[in-house]
């Protein structure tokens, strides 16, 4: 795995994700919470002027009959609700507009990352498990400034300003009720504490059965082919069965505070209502400052809910957040040395130096050195896990040996940017890729700048322009999913064209032609074979075609060369692997090595 950077969240507590997210955002978007604070700010006063107006109401409109300020009373008190409106309008609309901002932001940055993670991150981290992560996550850095901002502008500028007039109209009564708060807030701690693992362990399982999910879409052929329906239903379901007990669990957490709050409401008025009828019956005190209590008393339950359960919804915010920010966090195992230069390809003469690598603690790789001449072809060989594909893959900087070097006219490509390295590569995989998009845009992400003529002639060059011409869009023709609507074999073909339009000296195939049917081959092969006129070439192919042409064969078995040379010279070795591998496949008429 990658490692992670010390600049990760110092703190597994939600104000150490809030300090973050408030320093990477803040600035960026200062104007759009100053407006939507400004906005909290009059509806929680509004609120509080409806609770003070009470008392004037009750006192001189009921009790002394005074209607001259009837009509002045009314008309404050529909203003206020008029400015209540628009404002919580006006805060929507901008925390909104802010906090979609901030999850396309994370978004960019998150792929933008994802790009400079090293091929072995991805080979130990499913993909559908890092798209999950990523959907279900994002939102967690919004809702922090969200919940942040509303509850500190809104609902705590509300209870302190009803809590004021509560205190304003009767002070011992506000006394009573402060008493009687503590117990409540220890409770609501004690559940966000306990709330915190379980939405982590909720977060990973849905993760899961998203990517079992996907993973089941993308290879529903196979699926089908075997008849694994009913297995890899079992399989989901017992995921999801989990995470649905995971969910009710966080449900039964989460939703404790309402019994809580709501007990605690009711002794809190039911008190209150006794102590004011006492008190207007046996002392004739007038009712106005008790309804404007009761009323400051009844509105601050609102934002007090929402207070109470603030602390459990940040925790559960927070711990989306802090997962995005450990992927964020994450640290490429491989990185440009200080002294890292472009990488100067003249005659693209490729050298392995006793070479040895490893994924893991298995070695792959044992002090493997040749030397791939410029301009020439380099043919790999040997049985099935000889580490053919893994000299491939160490060209390019896929991965770093674990020790010796890889020499690029004279340059040591550790020593070289990778963004140099890989500009003079051209690739072809075993298993061909293709993107979103029209078969052009798939032709052009070898070479963006590549005009339609030159697209064109390397499709032509890859024998496809007359199957892509076929298509009902021609070059326009959208491809379905890793092209999906086209086989194998013109797969295959669009992208040997992607690679012949980047026109670069070095072209790396890796059993390009395994997935073409023999006409399809032949086709391609005199495309290649004109393709790789003046180039360094180092293929892997197990069809003797390709092998016979090579200016040199590299024989490996168990992560070592055992032999060099070409054609005709390994085939005459009695004792030879290749010999005997050449001699293995000719009773059975095949092409393959």
């Amino acid at each position: 795995m990658e490692k992670s950077a010390n600049k990760s969240v110092s703190s597994d507590t939600v104000t150490g994700v809030l300090k973050r997210i408030i320093a990477e955002n803040g600035r960026d978007h200062i104007m759009g919470y100053a407006f939507a604070i400004a906005c909290l700010v009059i509806v929680a006063l509004s609120t509080a002027y409806t609770a003070w107006i009470m008392r004037t109401i009750i006192d001189e409109a009921f009790a002394n009959r005074r209607g001259d300020i009837v009509w002045v009373i009314c008309l404050s008190i529909f203003l206020a609700f008029v400015a209540r409106g628009f404002a919580s309008y006006g805060q929507a609309v901008a925390l909104s507009k802010v906090g979609n901002n901030i999850v396309a932001r994370y978004q960019k940055r998150i792929y933008a990352h994802l790009m400079t993670l090293s091929v072995g991150f991805y080979n130990d981290t499913r993909s559908a498990q890092i798209a999950a992560q990523v959907s279900q996550n994002v939102s967690g850095i919004r809702d922090v400034m969200n919940l942040t901002i509303t509850s500190t502008a809104r609902d705590l500028l509300s209870f302190v300003s009803l809590v004021s007039v509560m205190v304003y109209q009767d002070p011992l009564l506000s006394l009573i009720i402060f008493v009687m708060a503590p117990p409540l807030m220890l409770g609501l701690r004690y559940l966000s504490k306990r709330l915190r693992q379980v939405t982590k362990e909720a977060i990973h399982l849905n993760s899961r059965a998203f990517g079992a999910m996907q993973e089941s879409i993308q290879g529903i052929s196979i699926v089908k082919a075997f008849t694994m329906e009913s297995e890899l239903e079992k399989r989901v379901n017992k995921i999801i069965d989990v995470a649905e007990g995971r969910a009710n669990k966080i449900a039964r957490l989460s939703e404790r505070n309402a019994p809580m709050t709501e007990s605690f409401a009711g002794l809190a008025v039911a008190g209150v209502l006794a102590y004011a009828a006492y008190r207007s019956i046996y002392h004739n005190v007038p009712p106005g400052a008790f309804f404007s209590f009761v009323t400051a008393l009844l509105l601050a339950y609102d934002p007090l809910r929402r207070l109470a359960k603030l602390q459990v919804q940040m925790e559960r915010a927070a711990v989306n957040a802090r997962m995005i920010y450990e992927l964020l966090d994450m640290e490429p195992r491989q990185r440009d040395l200080p002294d890292a230069k472009p990488l100067k390809a003249t005659e693209a003469r490729i050298e392995f130096r006793n070479v040895s690598f490893a994924y893991g603690k298995e070695p792959v790789l044992n002090g493997v050195s040749f030397v791939a001449e410029g301009g020439k072809t380099t043919a790999l060989v040997g049985p099935s896990g000889a580490g053919k594909s893994t000299i491939i893959n160490l060209i390019p900087r896929f991965y770093d040996p674990t020790s010796g070097e890889i020499i690029i006219d004279g340059q040591d490509v550790a020593h070289v940017t990778k963004q140099s390295l890989r500009e003079q590569l051209a690739y072809v995989s075993q298993q061909p890729y293709l993107f979103e998009g029209s078969i052009r845009d798939n032709i052009r992400y070898g070479r963006p700048d590549a005009t339609d003529a030159e697209i064109e002639e390397a499709a032509r060059l890859a024998y496809a322009h007359d199957f892509i011409m076929a298509q009902p869009d021609g070059y326009n023709t959208a491809v379905g999913e890793n092209g999906v609507t086209l086989s194998g074999g013109q797969r295959q073909r669009l992208s040997i064209a992607r690679a012949l339009v980047r026109n670069a000296p070095i072209l790396l195939l890796d059993e390009a032609t395994s997935a073409l049917d023999t006409e399809s081959e032949a086709a391609v092969q005199k495309a290649l074979d004109e393709a790789m006129t003046g180039r360094t070439v180092v293929v892997i192919a197990h069809r003797l075609s390709t092998v016979v042409r090579a200016d040199k064969i590299v024989v490996m078995q168990q992560g070592r060369v055992v032999e060099e040379g070409n054609h005709e010279t390994l085939a005459k070795l009695e004792d030879g692997l290749y010999a005997r591998l050449n001699n293995l496949q000719r009773p059975a008429a095949s092409n393959t090595i």
